[in-house]
C-alpha cells in the first residue's frame, strides 16, 4: 500500500523527509505493543526448549533474514551462549548479507532444504520471518520444520499472514504502509528487530543468563567486556576493583561463579555445585542456603 502522508516526498527537503520518517516510526511500538501477548508466548515456548537442550532458529529472507542472523549473532556475547544455541538462516546463504541473491526467496524448497541441513528437531523452535507474510522460503522452512516436530513461530507485518499456516504462534507487526512504498526495510524492520530483540533477550533472562538486569553471562571476550564483568561483580557484591579482578580470575571469568563466591564466601568448587544445583541460576544459587 502507498502511504498518502508521503506521496509527495521527492518534493520534500531533508528536514520534511526525517520530520515524516519520524512521525511514522511513532507507530511502531504501538504496532509492536499490541502483540505483546503473542510474544510473551513465543518466549514461554523458546525458554522452554533452551532449558530442555533445544535451540532456537530464525529463518528468512532479505532483510527479515538479515535481522534474524543479527539478532542471533548477537546472543553469545550478550548472554555467553553457545553459537549453535540460536542460529539465524538467511535465505541464499551467507552471500545473501550483503548481496540479494537471485531467486533465493522465491524457493520453497530452499526453505525446506534449509531447515533440513540444520539439522532441526523435536525440542527446537523455528521462527519464519516474512514482513510480507508470504515468502515461499519461509513458509517451506516452517512446513518442514513442523513436519520434523519443532515448535513453530510465524512473524509477518500482515494479519492472515501465509506463513501463519499450521504455525503454534502467529506474530503480527502491523506497522501500515512505508514512507517509501514497499520498503520493508523501514517500519517493518524497525518492527521486527524490537520483536526479535524480545524473544531473545525474554528468553535469556528466562533461563538465567540474567541477574537482576545485569548480563552475569557475559563471555569477557575483549578488553570492554573484561572490564564490564569486573564492573558488574563490583555492582552485585560493592566489593572492590581488586577483589572483583582477582575472584573473576580465581573463578576461570565466570562471572556468575564469582558473583555465588562472593555473595555466599563458599570456596570455588562448592559454589560451583552450588551453581549447577540451581540450574546455573544466580539467585536461586545465593538464595539456596545451606541446603
Amino acid at each position: 500500500m502507498r502511504n498518502a502522508a508521503s506521496e509527495q516526498l521527492d518534493q520534500m527537503s531533508a528536514l520534511e523527509i526525517v520530520t515524516l520518517m519520524n512521525e511514522e516510526d511513532q507507530k511502531v511500538a504501538q504496532a509492536v505493543k499490541k502483540v505483546l501477548p503473542e510474544i510473551a508466548q513465543a518466549v514461554d515456548l523458546i525458554a522452554d526448549a533452551l532449558e530442555s537442550g533445544g535451540r532456537l532458529f530464525y529463518f528468512g529472507a532479505g532483510t527479515s533474514g538479515r535481522l534474524g542472523v543479527l539478532d542471533a549473532a548477537e546472543c553469545p556475547p550478550t548472554f555467553g551462549t553457545d553459537p549453535a544455541q540460536v542460529q539465524g538462516i538467511i535465505a541464499g546463504g551467507k552471500a545473501a548479507m550483503t548481496v540479494a541473491v537471485e531467486g533465493a526467496e522465491d524457493s520453497l524448497t530452499m526453505g525446506q532444504e534449509d531447515v533440513r541441513a540444520s539439522g532441526v528437531q523435536a525440542g527446537d523452535v523455528v521462527v519464519g520471518i516474512a514482513a510480507s507474510g508470504r515468502t515461499p522460503y519461509v513458509i517451506g522452512a516452517l512446513a518442514e520444520a513442523k513436519a520434523r516436530q519443532a515448535v513453530t513461530v510465524s512473524l509477518s507485518c500482515n494479519p492472515g499472514a501465509d506463513i501463519d499456516q499450521g504455525a503454534d504462534v502467529c506474530i503480527h507487526l502491523v506497522v501500515g504502509p512505508e514512507v517509501v512504498t514497499g520498503s520493508t526495510r523501514l517500519k517493518a524492520g524497525t518492527a521486527t528487530k524490537m520483536a526479535l530483540n524480545m524473544l531473545t533477550t525474554a528468553s535469556m533472562v528466562r533461563v538465567g543468563k540474567v541477574y537482576g538486569n545485569l548480563m552475569v553471562n557475559v563471555q569477557a571476550t575483549n578488553r570492554k567486556l573484561r572490564e564490564r564483568a569486573k564492573q558488574i561483580v563490583m555492582e552485585v557484591t560493592d566489593v572492590s576493583y581488586e577483589v572483583a579482578e582477582q575472584v573473576i580470575a580465581e573463578a576461570d571469568g565466570d562471572v556468575k561463579l564469582a558473583i555465588v563466591m562472593l555473595k555466599t564466601g563458599l570456596p570455588k568448587a562448592e559454589a560451583a555445585q552450588r551453581l549447577q544445583r540451581a540450574g546455573n541460576k544466580v539467585r536461586p544459587a545465593i538464595e539456596a542456603g545451606g541446603e
